[in-house]
């Protein structure tokens, strides 16, 4: 698969472990050394404004989707390639996913978790059959590994290999060794 554009999930906030910020940082500097395109939720606070302003300080190219009402609490990113505004959330992920080739998942809050269970959901139904990276810096994700295993032990999952569709990593450079 060649790989142009990559979407992005993050947090609006940083979180308390600063590996989270550096992990986000080295992720915007592969993803402008790679020559791909940053395709992420358009605002310049948190985790989103440290991978968009990374991008950016490596010349890297970033499209930004924010719904209208996100405007003012993310404050929306005045520096980026190009910024679409959307009407609502929903219009903000099938955009973000139809313009990326790939996705990954940074550490984040409630609405990083909505998007990615979204993304998982139209893999799942067979809407896409793009893979989803998921960046567990420190740690954070491991609750999540062991309830998607649950899910699957439980009998919760239509497939028996999740992991063919979610790849979990611990840097970013072991996602983009990963991609294709």
């Amino acid at each position: 698969m060649n790989i142009q554009s990559v979407a992005v999930f993050c947090g609006s906030k940083k979180g308390s472990n600063p590996i989270f910020e550096k992990h986000t940082m080295e992720m915007g500097k592969l993803i402008a050394m790679l020559r791909l395109k940053l395709v992420y939720g358009g605002g310049h606070k948190g985790l989103m404004g440290v991978l968009a302003d990374a991008v950016l300080a490596y010349e890297g190219k970033v499209m930004g989707v924010i719904p209208e009402m996100l405007i003012e609490r993310e404050q929306q990113h005045k520096g980026l390639s190009e910024l679409m505004i959307v009407p609502d959330m929903h219009t903000r992920k099938k955009i973000m996913y139809e313009r990326g080739d790939a996705a990954v998942v940074l550490p984040g809050g409630f609405g990083t978790l909505d998007e990615l269970f979204e993304m998982l959901t139209w893999n799942q139904l067979k809407i896409h059959d793009k893979k989803i990276y998921i960046l567990n810096s420190a740690g954070f994700y491991n609750h999540l590994i062991r309830h998607i295993q649950q899910l699957q032990q439980e009998g919760f999952l239509h497939d028996g290999n999740p992991e063919e569709r979610i790849i979990f990593c611990g840097t970013p450079i072991e996602i983009f060794n990963r991609i294709g």
